[in-house]
């Protein structure tokens, strides 16, 4: 694919949150146009009119429905709702589907959707008609742990916290979501039993059948709006130079996950498409932090990036992006 020959682009529930970040990464990309736009709610209003940051970036309108046969639809509505539109939309055989909801995460041997962690299944996607974008807790989680199961070098109980910002709830208005709860002030939810535990567990069960340790995960809501830091902790034999040594190998071809040698913080990553890992071995235990920006690594850059992969460009097309420093 070529600027002569665009990925042409549809965009199902294109008003919330990671459809306006979707829509601001695929302006910028060499090698794909946005051809429409839909939401029901927002039909008829320009995209720059709800997406006030692309004032000036696009002409487009929202449509009611889709105006014509594309390369590739990004289905970018609540969770529950991708099952249901692709029951009652038909789209071309040759279209490709990329999911940003939880529908096709999980029993992915029940279905056609190949999950999106081009970290563990690069070569699947790659070869994937349709592809189901992972969580944004989860994504950072499974980079944390992925080496660490694959080479079962953990013991006895993996514990996990971590903080996300306000954009991880969408756009849907919440007692909790709201400036004035937020601000200053911090709170766990859906202690031990967030929904992205299920579709990690899968994972590791695919990985290692015989994985069937429990997943302690305490997270927290942050009062910020964008950024996720995970820490993952258990017991291992392993030293400091081993575990830093086997994750290097690991994430050596990746385009996007780095391990470092400093503690990370949200800055050095928020606005990229990087996840930055940083373990650290004490008194027979490791901790390895994770950092993602949740809208982009966490949901619309590592959906471009698995684009990417299905249609054979470079994996960082378009996804090379300025991160906030200041």
């Amino acid at each position: 694919y070529t600027m002569a020959d665009s990925i042409k682009v549809g965009i199902i529930g294109g008003a919330g949150y990671t459809a306006g970040e979707l829509t601001r990464i695929l302006i910028s990309h060499p090698s794909a146009s946005i051809v429409y736009s839909q939401s029901e709610s927002n039909a008829g209003n320009s995209l720059a009119k709800v997406h006030t940051d692309l004032i000036g970036e696009t002409g487009l309108k929202f449509v009611p429905v889709p105006t014509e046969e594309v390369d590739v639809i990004f289905l970018c509505k609540g969770h529950g709702q991708s099952k249901s539109y692709l029951e009652q939309h038909e789209f071309s055989e040759t279209t490709k589907i990329i999911d940003l909801s939880q529908d096709f995460r999980l029993d992915r041997r029940a279905h056609e959707f190949v999950y999106g962690l081009p970290e563990m299944n690069r070569d699947q996607i790659k070869k994937a008609k349709k592809v189901a974008n992972p969580g944004c807790f989860a994504t950072a989680i499974q980079l944390a742990l992925l080496p660490s199961i694959e080479n079962k070098i953990y013991q006895n109980n993996i514990h996990i916290s971590g903080i996300t910002g306000s954009t991880g709830a969408g756009q849907a208005l919440s007692s909790t979501g709201h400036f004035s709860w937020r601000h200053s002030n911090m709170s766990v939810y859906k202690p031990l039993k967030h929904q992205h535990l299920l579709e990690v567990k899968e994972s590791f069960s695919i990985i290692d059948e015989a994985f069937n340790e429990a997943l302690r995960f305490v997270p927290y809501r942050g009062n910020f709006t964008r950024g996720i830091i995970a820490s993952v902790c258990f017991e291992t034999e392993m030293s400091q130079k081993e575990i830093e040594e086997l994750y290097a190998a690991y994430y050596s071809s990746a385009s996007f996950t780095h391990v470092i040698d400093q503690v990370p913080d949200l800055k050095m990553v928020v606005n990229s498409n990087k996840c930055l890992l940083y373990p650290v071995v004490t008194d027979g235990a490791v901790v390895i932090m994770a950092v993602i920006d949740n809208l982009v690594k966490g949901a619309s850059g590592q959906a471009v990036q698995n684009m990417n992969l299905m249609f054979g460009l470079p994996e960082n097309s378009g996804l090379q992006l300025k991160t906030l420093a200041y």
